[in-house]
């Protein structure tokens, strides 16, 4: 019923990108395809959705803080800077 309820909602590329989804990071596709299911439902998509809007809704899902990744972390090196003549001015 899902799947014949989002065959409906869906465009070929947008199925093809949701399936391949799928494969890679099932939560994200999971929570896309409640999100588009109750869209539907409420009334709210009217048209078939394309893969540009698919793409647009996956980022708004990825985006919100609630994805399965972890947060993306950043080195950062502090490197001190050295003058090549700093060992020469010692007062001995």
């Amino acid at each position: 019923m899902k799947r014949g309820m989002l065959a409906t909602i869906l465009d070929a590329g947008a199925r093809e990108r949701l399936a391949r989804i799928s494969l890679v990071n099932p939560t994200l596709s999971k929570r896309v395809e409640d999100s588009l299911l109750r869209m539907a439902q409420s009334g709210q998509i009217r048209t078939k959705v394309t893969e540009q809007q698919l793409i647009s809704l996956l980022e708004n899902a990825d985006g919100n803080g609630q994805s399965s990744h972890a947060p993306k972390k950043t080195i950062v090196y502090s490197r001190r800077k050295h003058d090549e003549d700093d060992d020469l001015d010692f007062d001995i």
